[in-house]
């Protein structure tokens, strides 16, 4: 019986970091923007933007990333809407992970102190003005940390990915699994590839708020 070393599981391994990194990319800058699309919408003044971001991010908050994966993919299809499984793992994740971006925005917004915007109005700023020099600059110094955590959580949740048939670093993992029978060395380089994904994105959010705070008290 042939017993396979671990530098025979890297190559397919690399092939699903790269499908991992991929989906991660692209789900994260979908969910980045709808963090902020749907956090202003919730501080809208018009009650109807703010009952569709509140319908938006209860629904995608308050149900399963998995049930919302199995949906795109394999219930749309019954309707005539077919979505290749990589589209269809982007938008899930993506969608997922931006409802709760959004109430990290919506948070950090109100968490302002209400004395800055008075004084800027009373120095008659524009609206865009007053956001963009007084309102984001300090409201994106709260939400670095938790976006930092929900971009590590993202990551985590791309594994998902693998039960709609992407090969992933999952799914790679599992197929190498099955076919050589050795669980704890997969498994132990399916734990490091992970982690030298997340630990760097983990210091790049520690240093933009140290960025960030600088020349703030």
């Amino acid at each position: 019986m042939y017993v396979y070393s671990i530098v025979d599981f890297i190559p397919p391994l690399l092939d699903g970091a790269a499908v991992t990194l991929k989906v991660m990319v692209f789900s994260m800058m979908l969910a980045f923007v709808l963090s902020f699309l749907f956090g202003f919408m919730k501080l809208s003044k018009w009650k109807i933007i703010r009952f569709i971001a509140n319908i938006y991010i209860e629904v995608f908050r308050g149900t399963s990333l998995l049930i919302q994966l199995f949906w795109l993919y394999f219930a749309l299809p019954l309707m005539g809407v077919n979505i290749p499984a990589m589209t269809a793992g982007i938008l899930a994740i993506g969608l997922n992970y931006g409802a709760y971006g959004a109430e990290v925005v919506r948070s950090s917004i109100l968490s302002v102190p209400k004395g800055q915007m008075e004084a800027s109005i009373a120095l008659n700023m524009s609206p865009y003005k007053r956001l963009r020099y007084i309102i984001l600059p300090q409201a994106l110094l709260l939400m670095i940390p938790t976006f930092g955590n929900l971009s590590i959580e993202l990551l985590k949740g791309t594994a998902l990915v693998s039960l709609v048939t992407l090969s992933d670093l999952t799914f790679q993992a599992m197929s190498l699994r099955t076919t050589t029978m050795q669980t704890t060395e997969i498994f132990i380089l399916l734990l490091i590839f992970y982690f030298l994904i997340g630990y760097p994105m983990t210091l790049s959010f520690k240093w933009l708020e140290k960025k960030l705070s600088v020349g703030r008290v």
